[in-house]
């Protein structure tokens, strides 16, 4: 007998547990099951038999549009016109008082698909499927648990009446890690969440979570409260448990009287995400008149304006038109959103209009509330509204420490309601740890370090020297690639005043000009006259962007004006900063430049590589594509944390860390924000390890790759799965290891227990394993490696493409007649290059056949200096419109409407619907035929972007 829990004992003990917990267990071992039971208990909660015609019109209405269409059909009710003539309007969910429900418990719900498939466990509401469980033996790693159901979304959610689009919420579980998610197609496994107590304690253990998350009234909270529908993005998105004991905290605090409170949440746990929903549920409360919303005008970008106005239309007002603001107050709207510059302004000019609103029962909402300039709103308010209640949320809190003036964040908003710190985020991996290194320290002539806080140094000139500067843009220019992975990733630099950055700028655009680098910096900064040294505290300023009403230097408004006519000229765009709107539109303009990468329609040439500040965009800024910062600034305490946690989004195995590079010593006040920030032992767990300790992990998993396969080609020997597996997981483990040892400025490949031709011929082994493990299979049958994740994007190489095989090909071709024998060595050795890129560089593989065909059948015949890629671009060319042919033929499909749908691809990143696909086919499909036939061809044409277009370089 087996020594640890199967699967099946693990369903059958948490079956019986949700049994215990009130689910009436259900058996649906088909979808007539599931739409019989589905009928009875809509009837149930509706206090309502339906007919079949009647069933059949619901059925239909619930058949409708995508897993975010859904989720809003779920959310409303159905106007039913009964077979007799009279009206009635069905419930599929009961929000507001969310524990009148209907609930039920199933195992093994069977649907055909593509395939067959069976899921473990099902938690219906009213009859519909909201939860899906899915478990896997203890030992097996919880990311197959998590592909096993992107698989079902690919071949069966979507059949008999796509009711399994319905489900809100996942959950994984391998017996002792348990984690959920909501039901967004798109997420990485990196964005599926623990729950945990409100002491941020994790409840991991698969019982110990059912017994809190999957209690009846808790479930169906969930998902009746605290799932957003984010409209921007058209997802679900669903709360952390941090997230939600925030929000319960303040929803509470407004239940039971008028104590303000502040939520401590470290930067880049989504504090944006649960102030909004604070505000959601505050509006619900009848003893509250207005709920505000406050953020800096640099943080209510478009982002935030589309998503506040789209779940209550006219909310914000984003222009600087102050009387919109106080029209809004003393209008019958409930919520508004507002930037803290308009509401110093409302409540100092405009009084008497704010009369009728000044007793009533006002709760404001703070975002990034740690910046100074909330004490004198704060201020202001107390003053002028008798009634006001008001929340912060920060990630940076003043402390008296850190405190620029008198007044600390408890001072301003009294308790801290909920506290969730960095080391908290970095144990549930919602944020990165950072790389930090620093480089030119302040040394005189004899080598030793300058302590540059004694007074009596210029330290100001030194590190503003155009000499100095020169040399960091060198390094920068050396080393980017190496620290945003090949520019797949951004980074930002923030510098010390305007005119160190005019410096910066210049710097880079004369070296680009001279051919020295193809980085493209962007920038953006205040030019007021007579300002203050930025430097001066460490600390970063709030970044004021309503430049109309300032003093005015000529100098640096027409520096900063020819610098924006760089950037329209690399992305021919018409900004202009001439005024404060303009200003405002290219600060806008940059911030979705960043935020832009992480869409999957995303075009390298929209690409930025360095964004140059001073304190514009180091705090309250968030694009998970932005994994580097560059430092040559001061920067202490809150505004250290702030600015090093620009890097540290969640996103992918790729971005393993996010880097600072400090050129400046910022050791002891990294040391010291850390300490503040949350405790003196967090210094290791917040910071990646040395160099030297990555490097001897490297090494050690080498050697465990080298007992399970000692030589690539021993691979082969491995015949179970088992044995397979083992070898995917050495393997995965040391390409991990690696992309973190590449980030290092010292990573020397040298120092490897494993060369490069050899790591690239074990590369070639685990891809062949991932191409027999991932080809869909026409059966049900099982595999262990079927949902292990190969993360792959780990060992693919951008510049590795066609055009790059392609130069070898010419170079091998030419040197292949020479006379000298160490010449035509150095042809055979280019060939077998080839060869092995071909074999081992994922992105080539899907073409490897077609380029060996060239090379066999079409090599032979070019003459002594023919072009090589000339005859490629035609061989090329004939062999897409060959395949293009073949499926257009197979399918039936017309040959035009389908290249249109191909280019549309290339120029949107979008699939084509639904009805261009089957206006496109001769032969029309049946109904129920249409989804898995457009699926299939949807398929093909990616297959053939893949094949034809990816990864082919300038050819």
């Amino acid at each position: 007998m087996a020594d640890y829990q199967s699967e099946a004992q693990m369903e059958a003990g948490l079956l019986a547990r949700l049994i215990g917990l009130g689910y009436a267990p259900v058996t649906l071992p088909d979808s007539a099951a599931l739409h019989a039971n589905l009928r009875l208990q809509l009837g149930i909660q509706n206090n309502i038999t339906l007919s079949d015609t009647e069933f059949a019109r619901v059925l239909n209405h619930l058949d409708k549009g995508n897993v975010f269409d859904r989720a809003k059909t779920l959310r409303g009710r159905m106007h039913l016109a009964r077979d007799d003539g009279t009206s009635a309007y069905l419930q599929f969910l009961n929000c507001d008082e969310w524990c009148r429900n209907q609930y039920q418990v199933a195992t093994q719900v069977t649907v055909e698909g593509h395939h067959k498939t069976r899921y473990d466990i099902t938690l219906l509401i009213n009859g519909l499927p909201l939860v899906q469980i899915e478990l896997k033996r203890r030992g097996v790693e919880l990311r197959e648990a998590f592909n096993q159901i992107n698989r079902y979304q690919r071949h069966s959610y979507w059949a008999d009446a796509g009711l399994f689009q319905y489900v809100q919420l996942f959950v994984i579980s391998n017996g002792v890690n348990t984690k959920y998610y909501a039901n967004n197609r798109d997420q990485d496994f990196k964005q599926t969440f623990y729950w945990a107590t409100e002491d941020n304690t994790l409840i991991t253990q698969i019982d110990a979570f059912a017994d809190v998350f999957l209690e009846k009234c808790h479930m169906s909270k969930m998902v009746a409260k605290y799932i957003v529908l984010h409209e921007s993005d058209k997802v679900l998105m669903v709360l952390r448990p941090y997230q939600y004991y925030a929000v319960e905290a303040i929803d509470a605090r407004v239940k039971a009287g008028r104590k303000n409170g502040y939520i401590w949440h470290t930067t880049g746990s989504g504090k944006t995400l649960t102030s909004f929903k604070a505000a959601q549920l505050l509006i619900e409360n009848p003893k509250v008149d207005k709920v505000v919303f406050v953020v800096d005008r640099a943080d209510l970008d478009y982002q935030t304006t589309k998503e506040f106005n789209h779940f209550s239309e006219g909310s914000v007002d984003g222009t600087d038109n102050t009387k919109a603001l106080v029209g809004q107050l003393g209008s019958g709207r409930k919520l508004i959103v507002t930037t803290i510059q308009k509401l110093n302004t409302a409540i100092a000019r405009h009084e008497a209009a704010l009369e009728a609103v000044k007793d009533q029962r006002v709760v404001f909402i703070f975002d990034e509330c740690h910046r100074s300039q909330f004490g004198e709103t704060h201020k202001r308010i107390v003053q002028f509204f008798s009634r006001a209640q008001l929340f912060g949320f920060t990630g940076t809190p003043i402390f008296a420490e850190n405190a620029v003036g008198k007044q600390t964040t408890k001072d301003l908003f009294a308790e801290c309601l909920h506290k969730y710190v960095i080391t908290d985020a970095i144990a549930d991996e919602n944020v990165l740890r950072f790389s930090v290194e620093y480089w030119g320290r302040l040394k005189r002539k004899d080598g030793s370090l300058i302590d540059e806080d004694v007074p009596a140094i210029n330290v100001k000139e030194f590190f503003e020297n155009p000499d100095r500067i020169e040399g960091v843009v060198d390094w920068i220019i050396a080393n980017h690639d190496r620290k945003t992975h090949g520019k797949q990733f951004s980074a930002m630099l923030c510098v010390s005043s305007v005119d160190a950055l005019i410096t910066y700028y210049e710097a880079f655009k004369r070296k680009r000009e001279a051919g020295q680098h193809h980085l493209r910096v962007a920038t953006i900064f205040t030019y007021a006259a007579n300002e203050e040294d930025p430097d001066a505290d460490g600390l970063i300023g709030d970044p004021d962007l309503n430049v109309a009403d300032l003093p005015v230097n000529v100098h640096k408004r027409d520096k900063l004006e020819s610098f924006v006519a760089d950037y329209n000229a690399m992305y021919q765009t018409k900004e202009t900063v001439k005024d404060g709107t303009g200003f405002y539109t290219y600060y806008n303009h940059l911030s979705q430049r960043l935020k832009n990468r992480d869409r999957k329609d995303a075009q390298d040439k929209d690409r930025l590589d360095i964004l140059l500040v001073v304190n514009m965009f180091l705090t309250g800024f968030d694009a998970k594509k932005v994994n580097t910062l560059y430092v040559d600034k001061n920067l202490r305490y809150h505004g250290l944390i702030q600015a090093f946690s620009r890097t540290n989004r969640i996103l992918g195995q790729l971005k393993s860390q996010g880097n600072v590079v400090c050129f400046r010593n910022l050791k002891p006040n990294t040391d010291q924000a850390i300490t503040l920030f949350s405790n003196k032992e967090a210094i290791e767990t917040i910071l990646l390890a040395p160099y030297e300790d990555y490097l001897d992990q490297f090494n050690a998993a080498v050697a465990a790759l080298r007992d399970i396969a000692p030589t690539p080609g021993a691979v082969d020997d491995l015949k179970s799965e088992v044995d397979q597996l083992a070898f995917v997981r050495a393997f995965r483990d040391l390409i991990r290891l690696r992309n973190v040892l590449t980030s290092f400025t010292e990573f020397d490949p040298k120092a490897l227990d494993l060369d490069a031709q050899t790591f690239e011929d074990y590369k070639s082994k685990y891809l062949d394993i991932h191409d027999k493990a991932k080809t869909d299979k026409p059966t049900d049958a099982a595999s262990i490696i079927d949902e292990v994740d190969f993360e792959l994007e780990l060992i693919q190489r951008d510049e590795i493409n066609v055009a790059y095989i392609l130069a070898l090909l010419a170079a091998a071709m030419e040197e292949a007649d020479s006379l000298d024998p160490k010449i035509r060595d150095a042809s055979k050795a280019k060939r077998k290059m080839i060869d092995d890129l071909l074999g081992s560089e994922k992105q080539l593989r899907s073409k490897r056949e077609l380029i060996e065909k060239f090379i066999e059948q079409h090599m032979p015949r070019l003459g002594k200096g023919q072009d090589v890629q000339a005859a490629f671009s035609d061989f090329w060319s004939a062999e897409r419109l060959a395949a293009i042919e073949q499926v257009c033929a197979a399918e039936q499909i017309d040959p035009a409407a389908f290249r249109a749908m191909i280019e549309q691809y290339h120029f949107s990143g979008k699939r084509p619907l639904q009805g261009e696909i089957v206006d496109a086919l001769s032969v029309k499909p049946k109904i129920l035929e249409r989804k898995s036939v457009v699926e299939r061809i949807v398929g093909k044409l990616l297959g053939l972007v893949s094949t034809f277009d990816d990864g082919m370089g300038a050819v």
